[in-house]
């Protein structure tokens, strides 16, 4: 099962509905963690010593910052980018799909676009 970071401005509901459904999730929000108002290239760097894919509504400078991260040979265990428009059931439903199908290291250097299609 992946272990995941929530970044900060994911919206909170979808981290208790994801663990509401499975309570051995591995999750951690990032100002849980003590980055707090962190900027994206110290969140990413972060998740990737912690081996944590980061889910995030940060279209405009998250995407940007990892694609950064992979050119430049550095670790980047994924992001799973959140449209602003999906509805919260079908995020959580995906977030899960994704946590408990995928394999460690399986999204490495990727950026995945929920909803899947």
């Amino acid at each position: 099962m992946l272990r995941l970071a929530a970044d900060e401005n994911l919206n909170n509901k979808l981290v208790r509905g994801v663990q509401r459904l499975n309570q051995r999730l591995d999750i951690v929000r990032v100002q849980d963690a003590g980055l707090r108002g962190a900027d994206d290239q110290m969140v990413l760097e972060w998740a990737a010593a912690q081996n944590r894919v980061l889910i995030t509504h940060d279209v405009a400078t998250m995407v940007r910052f990892a694609y950064e991260r992979v050119a430049a040979g550095l670790p980047m265990p994924g992001v799973f980018e959140i449209g602003a428009g999906v509805p919260l059931a079908q995020a959580v439903e995906e977030v899960l799909l994704l946590a408990e199908c995928s394999y460690d290291g399986e999204w490495e250097g990727q950026v995945r676009y929920l909803p899947l299609r």
